[in-house]
Order: C-alpha cells, then structure tokens, then sequence
C-alpha cells in the first residue's frame, strides 16, 4: 500500500517531480508514481483515484502544466488531501498551471505548492506533515531532518564568513 499517490500528468513531467519521491524516501513514506491526464485519460485517472484510496493511499500529490486540471480532476474523486505541484512549460512560464491548480471551487480544495523541483520538494514535505499528524515516529523524522537543514546551513555560512575573513 502506498501511502502517497502521485500522478503526473505526462511522462516529461517526471524529472521536476522526482525531488518529491525523494524526500518521501528519505522520510521512510512509501509511494506510488505513475503518469495520469485529467483530459487524456480521465478513466484511468479515475480508476487510480479510486482503486488507490480503496487501498489506503492518505495523500494525493498532482503535478501538471499548462490547464493543470489534474489536480482538481482528482480533489473531485476522494475527500483524501490533494497537493498540487504546477509545472511550468508554456509560454506563460508556470503562471498558468499555478492559477488553474489553485482556483478550486469551494468544498473541492487543492493545497498547492510552488512550479516545478521546489513544489515537489514542498508537496513531499507537505504529505508528510499530513501524515505525520497520527505518527509520532514520522513527526520527529521531520523535525530531524529539519534539524539537519538547520546544521547544515549554519556550517556552510560559517564556512563563507571565514572565506571573508
């Protein structure tokens, strides 16, 4: 069972989305990926909404550009969270996608994150907060890992301020 669904809504959407299965990795939450159009393939996606909540999934993670109804296409399937990751690739750079992921009619809400590699990152990181919120062992793995951003990033600005020194 996954515990994450993510739908991409074509196959060149992969390499901005996989940051996302990244971070579920290194959280230790198990996921599926697969590939879905709200316009092409309605059946299937459909089909994996339902087939996939069915089997437990908590989480659905949508990317997809331009129209960007993937997102919306599945918040109208399941009352499980729907994050959606906006993916540029148009002439009006992502502007789109962002505007079509976030304007969902009321009762039918999608949390949306920011276009692209850093979107999946978050959508990643938003999933797990949701599921964290009945696992305790998933909560202090976030609060870890944050930790280590923290050192992390205080060690490379001790490593500039003595370039300057």
């Amino acid at each position: 069972m996954a515990q994450v669904v993510i739908l991409m809504g074509s196959a060149s959407d992969e390499e901005k989305v996989a940051p996302c299965v990244s971070v579920l990795k290194q959280l230790g939450i198990s996921c599926l990926i697969t590939v879905s159009s709200a316009h092409r393939t309605p059946e299937r996606t459909a089909q994996i909404v339902d087939e996939q909540e069915a089997a437990g999934a908590q989480v659905f993670i949508c990317a997809a550009g331009m129209a960007a109804h993937l997102a919306g296409a599945v918040a109208a399937r399941t009352t499980r969270p729907v994050i959606g990751i906006p993916i540029s690739g148009s002439a009006f750079g992502g502007m789109d996608s962002l505007l079509s992921t976030v304007q969902m009619p009321p009762g039918f809400p999608v949390a949306t994150v920011a276009t692209d590699k850093a979107g999946a990152k978050n959508s990643a990181w938003l999933a797990a907060q949701i599921l964290a919120l009945g696992d305790p062992e998933l909560a202090a793995r976030i609060r870890e890992a944050r930790e280590q951003m923290k050192k992390d990033i205080e060690k490379v600005g001790a490593e500039v301020t003595a370039r300057y020194a």
